[in-house]
């Protein structure tokens, strides 16, 4: 029998917490409930990195260790006092999403299952400007966590540079997230272009450590992803609490922090203590408005140098049963052979352990970054794709491109316009 349902006094109303109990962190015991006390110690917080945003509700409805949903419409039973805004997205669809204002709002989302928060990069009174610059340093695989900082602190100073002050946060998960705050005069596309060449300008200044390679086989050290700009993506915000086994919080730090901060200590239990005691660390975003004309300069120069070098190499094999292989339909110097795709992670590992062992000579070659995990995003659900890059075994041991291990259709039953 369902435990019953609390009742939560917050922002001048009653918002009803069903199941409470329910322990949405098994390897912590925490709860529900649990969720919702942090979101309340922290509401400011949190608030100020959604407040007046559209946000895509991601829900953990039988906690993290279950599979989780995408839901940009907002839901059709909802409260009078929830707001809603209209997105068009560039596929063409559009939806009506969830807009927070105050804490009750917030708390109600948690109630859906939303564990963290995920806002687009604009307001909902004007959603063709977006009013963040959003750095996400994600490394890839064997990259050790002490980079990542090192590369943060070298986004530092080209945001000083280019006049732009950021807020750095651990992202909860593998990364550093860093925030700005620029005035709405630019579009999607320009901030996107700001973003690259901010990207392209920290791989140019710490070449050995960070990168702004597109494809991800070509890839090493932290790459700056600048992507997270585009009109349709969204990050977790400050204070969001993340969906790993300990309940990470994504924290805002000050810079000189960075260099020595460590995410695991940054969780549902201890971050509340540190935001009574440092208050809100993004609170600075507000007084540091900036522009884009310094990194839309940088990005002329670099178009002018011919940054980009053309696309090389041969299109990979697809799969039996496949139009497109690994590479997709384009040219790429790598040597990639796809493994599955799957619904769940662990399916795909599974798929790559049954590959493993049947090519026990191949694998030793391969280094962490050769093995490219790929989370996806289907119509409302996350599906994974791995690849593999051969580019360190030998020619003459390299195996072609086989059946996949794990052959999942995340669009299986759509109509081909949806398709």
């Amino acid at each position: 029998m369902a435990a019953p349902a609390e009742m939560v006094e917050v922002a001048g109303r009653e918002v009803r917490v069903s199941n409470p109990g329910k322990v949405w962190f098994p390897r912590t015991g925490h709860t529900k409930l649990d969720v919702v006390r942090y979101y309340l110690a922290v509401a400011d917080g949190a608030l100020r990195g959604v407040d007046g945003r559209p946000v895509v509700l991601k829900r953990f409805v039988n906690g993290v260790e279950a599979p989780f949903f995408f839901q940009k419409r907002a839901p059709t039973k909802r409260p009078e006092w929830i707001d809603t805004v209209r997105l068009d997205y560039p596929s063409g669809r559009s939806a009506d999403e969830v807009v927070l204002h105050d804490a009750a709002q917030l708390i109600w989302t948690v109630n859906l299952g939303c564990i963290d928060l995920n806002p687009h990069l604009v307001r909902a009174d004007d959603l063709d400007h977006p009013d963040e610059l959003r750095v996400d340093l994600d490394p890839v695989p064997g990259v050790a966590w002490s980079q990542i900082r090192e590369v943060a602190l070298v986004v530092r100073t080209v945001l000083d540079d280019a006049g732009l002050v950021g807020v750095p946060k651990t992202s909860g998960s593998r990364g550093i997230h860093i925030i700005c705050r620029i005035a709405r005069r630019w579009t999607f596309d320009e901030v996107r272009r700001a973003a690259e060449a901010l990207a392209g300008e920290t791989a140019r200044r710490a070449p050995e450590l960070a990168t702004a390679r597109w494809w991800k086989e070509e890839r090493h050290g932290v790459f700056v992803d600048y992507n997270q700009n585009a009109r349709d993506r969204t990050v977790a915000s400050a204070y969001s609490v993340r969906p790993t086994p300990d309940a990470r919080v994504s924290t805002p730090l000050r810079w000189d922090e960075v260099a020595d901060c460590d995410p695991a200590t940054f969780t549902i239990d201890t971050v509340p203590e540190r935001y009574a005691a440092l208050g809100d660390l993004t609170a600075a975003l507000d007084d540091a408005v900036g522009g884009l004309d310094d990194l839309l300069t940088l990005a002329d120069d670099l178009d002018a140098r011919g940054q980009a070098a053309p696309a090389t190499g041969d299109v990979a094999a697809p799969a039996p049963g496949h139009s497109s292989g690994a590479s997709g339909r384009r040219r790429s110097s790598m040597p990639l052979i796809e493994i599955a795709r799957a619904a769940t992670t662990d399916e795909a590992m599974a798929g790559l352990e049954r590959w493993k062992r049947r090519h026990p000579d191949v694998w030793p070659y391969l280094e962490p970054a050769d093995v490219l995990v790929d989370a996806m995003r289907g119509r409302s659900s996350m599906w994974t794709r791995i690849r593999l890059n051969l580019r360190h075994v030998p020619e003459d041991r390299r195996p072609p491109q086989e059946a996949l291990e794990v052959d999942h259709d995340p669009w299986d039953g759509l109509r081909d316009a949806e398709r």
